[in-house]
């Protein structure tokens, strides 16, 4: 990583909000849940189906915990009424797993037993390090009780290959991403190789199992490592597909969609922009030096 871009991401915490809001636009669909169906029907039109995220996560009250309750249930009706390829993915400190386990796991019952209804799918989000154990214990709970929820698990940890052999053979549905948490060394990898190679590996522990797979990422190499993979071990089309982040390499998720493969986009509304927000800036600083030119020459243009 250049200084520039070292240099830009140490400043995330001090930049104004206003500037990081300027960025977000890309990454967010908008304040309202009328917002996040614009955009849906969009990316429908273009061959994706999508997964519905209502911002908000670290929620130390039980009555904004029962607000995101109502919220998703806001979004399940609206996805059944507009008739909307997509589905929901939920954080568990948004439901109250930092106030306690017991009441997360009571209001993400609420939520996926009203998607079961509807016959929609539920995915469980990953989080920082402290909350894997019990959202993976809060997840195995609810597995037996329903079936349309699955897990998210980040490459990035170095125990992630021992959880994907397991989730894989008990057929679970996982979403695989490299995570983006910053994490000590001791248990997770820092070197972007070896947390590419460590995705491989935890992929191919999953496609070995007899569960469905979503392969969230935006770098190229990986994708062809999955299709190169899934060639390799038989996996068909229908046990997996690709995940992007809204606003983020469109032209890769079109060469995709074209080459006749699933493509679902991850499309986060509500107004909790802020902290989404400044971890995907994180993630890819380059993205700031040109949102940086950009914002300036808008400005100078004025």
């Amino acid at each position: 990583m250049s200084f520039v871009n070292r240099l830009l991401k140490a400043s995330l915490p001090f930049t104004p909000k206003f500037i990081v809001r300027f960025f977000a636009k890309r990454y967010v669909a908008g304040a309202s849940l009328e917002d996040a169906v614009r955009t849906v029907n969009r990316l429908m039109g273009e061959g994706c189906c999508a997964t519905i995220d209502v911002l908000g996560e670290a929620v130390r009250n039980p009555q904004l915990a029962s607000q995101a309750v109502a919220a998703y249930r806001e979004v399940l009706a609206t996805i059944t009424e507009r008739k909307l390829t997509a589905n929901i993915s939920v954080k568990p400190t948004q439901m109250g797993l930092g106030i306690g386990e017991e009441l997360a796991l009571a209001n993400l019952r609420q939520v996926v037993a009203e998607a079961a209804r509807l016959g929609i799918f539920v995915r469980i989000d990953m989080e920082d390090a402290t909350t894997t154990d019990a959202t993976l214990r809060i997840y195995k709970t609810l597995r037996e009780e329903y079936s349309n929820l699955g897990v998210v698990l980040q490459a990035r940890l170095r125990r992630t290959l021992a959880d994907a052999k397991k989730l894989g053979n008990e057929g679970t549905n996982v979403r695989l991403c490299k995570g983006i948490y910053l994490e000590p060394r001791t248990i997770a990898y820092e070197e972007p190789d070896i947390i590419r190679w460590a995705f491989v590996h935890a992929l191919e522990a999953l496609f070995a199992g007899n569960g469905y797979v979503a392969v969230a990422t935006h770098d190229e190499w990986l994708i062809e490592q999955t299709l190169a993979l899934a060639e390799k071990m038989q996996v068909p089309q229908e046990r997996f597909e690709f995940q992007m982040l809204l606003g983020v390499d469109p032209a890769l998720r079109r060469i995709l969609v074209n080459a006749g493969h699933k493509l679902r986009v991850y499309v986060p509304f509500g107004s909790h922009w802020y902290p989404y927000s400044v971890r995907r800036l994180r993630e890819n600083p380059n993205i700031i030096r040109a949102g940086l030119e950009a914002f300036f020459r808008r400005r100078l243009e004025a």
